[in-house]
């Protein structure tokens, strides 16, 4: 039974039995505490923070420092590529059922309410228990409804784990494959040999032509669009008679 099934089948379970009974499934704390707990709560941890495992990127935000918690672990478990597709899964299962995405964002939803339905979804999925505990310490957190923001920020860890870079080009319409090859040899010769380019394209007819690159937290505008602003910019300053 696909994830986003199960995910029906206990909502309709939690209607039936009045959201299911208050008894809890005990979180695995020995796995999670140590790395799970955002990065801020480590000072109010003795001893639990782990500094063996370094975060490849600076992440702000509560969605940051969920998922670089969840990256901690991943990595000390040697489970990145299982958590990551266990968590893009159940975020994608949430984004397409309606009625699960509003349950996940109801603040008047009990907090055991809340663990219990991650656990049995989770338990029925046969998650990892690092993702199974995380999501239930997300749940028990109230910040399920970020779940999309969490998982995004996890892919990119996840990428930069594995040496990937991610880069985005927008155009007019899609590249050939040549220039599409072009703009990734030009990339790489930028970033290194060592990095493997990710491209996406992305299409927007606003920009009129040229095109947008953007990657590690730059972006080259090189669009008739931007262009044009640029020149209707410098055509409405005033001309300085001295300087002609």
């Amino acid at each position: 039974m696909a994830l986003s099934n199960r995910v029906r089948s206990g909502i309709s379970l939690l209607n039936q039995s009045g959201f299911l009974t208050s008894q809890r499934s005990t979180l695995n704390r020995s796995l999670v505490a140590p790395s799970i707990l955002a990065p801020r709560y480590y000072a109010n941890v003795p001893g639990q923070k782990d500094d063996s495992v370094k975060v490849p990127l600076a992440l702000f935000g509560g969605s940051g420092n969920y998922a670089s918690a969840l990256y901690i672990a991943a990595v000390k478990a040697k489970a990145m590529e299982k958590v990551e597709s266990e968590l893009l899964q159940f975020a994608e299962s949430v984004k397409n059922s309606a009625k699960v995405s509003q349950f996940i964002s109801d603040i008047s939803v009990a907090k055991d309410v809340r663990v219990n339905f991650i656990q049995e979804i989770c338990g029925e999925a046969k998650f990892s228990d690092i993702t199974k505990n995380f999501l239930a310490i997300v749940a028990e957190n109230g910040r399920l409804k970020y779940i999309h923001n969490i998982a995004k920020r996890f892919g990119e860890l996840a990428m930069a784990y594995k040496g990937e870079v991610k880069a985005t080009v927008t155009t007019v319409v899609p590249l050939p494959p040549e220039e599409e090859k072009a703009v990734k040899d030009t990339l790489q010769e930028i970033i290194g040999s060592g990095a493997k380019i990710n491209l996406e394209q992305k299409i927007d007819p606003s920009i009129l032509g040229g095109l947008v690159l953007e990657f590690s937290q730059k972006v080259f505008d090189m669009s008739i669009k931007t262009r044009a602003q640029q020149m209707e910019r410098m055509l409405r300053e005033p001309v300085h008679i001295g300087n002609i």
